[in-house]
């Protein structure tokens, strides 16, 4: 009777091994597939406007900052100290607004750029999932460079999610 039931338990592990070891695994790079929709072309232009705008007012700052310190030196040695000492707190307010501009153009750029991709990465990932499933992948490794697959052989996913979404 013991045997019978070492048996049964060796027959289901047995079995179960072979199961798993059926599962079809394919692999997908999916910067290269996030780089090449159209979806991200759009989203790149959109925060290149964006950024040169930043960068367009950033500058301004600056050339006015850099006209008005220019000034005030050249006028420092005729001008009162209330009014020198007027002058450097102005000064250093603007460096300061200026310093604050960018730190917040930093962090709007960067959510403006998480706003964008989130769709995007939600359409890629809807479907790789889409293709895994009409192919019968059980598992899908993201083989992009860096994201800790060391070997992608099998089938790769990229060409025919491409063709799911239409380019």
């Amino acid at each position: 009777m013991k045997q019978l039931k070492t048996l049964a338990i060796a027959i289901v592990l047995f079995i179960g091994t072979q199961v798993s070891a059926q599962s079809k695994v394919a692999h997908i790079d999916v910067q290269a597939l996030m780089t090449s929709m159209p979806e991200m072309k759009t989203a790149q232009d959109q925060m290149k406007k964006i950024q040169e705008t930043y960068d367009k007012d950033y500058k301004n700052m600056v050339t006015e900052y850099q006209t008005k310190l220019q000034k005030y030196e050249q006028e420092a040695a005729t001008a009162g100290d209330a009014l020198n000492e007027t002058r450097s707190k102005e000064m250093q307010d603007m460096g300061a607004r200026i310093q604050q501009f960018q730190q917040t153009a930093q962090k709007d750029l960067g959510q403006k750029e998480m706003d964008l991709i989130k769709p995007i990465m939600e359409k890629a990932q809807a479907a790789i999932k889409k293709v895994a499933k009409e192919k019968g992948f059980n598992y899908v490794l993201d083989a992009t460079t860096g994201s800790g697959v060391l070997v992608a052989e099998g089938t790769d996913l990229l060409a025919d999610v491409k063709k799911s979404l239409g380019f």
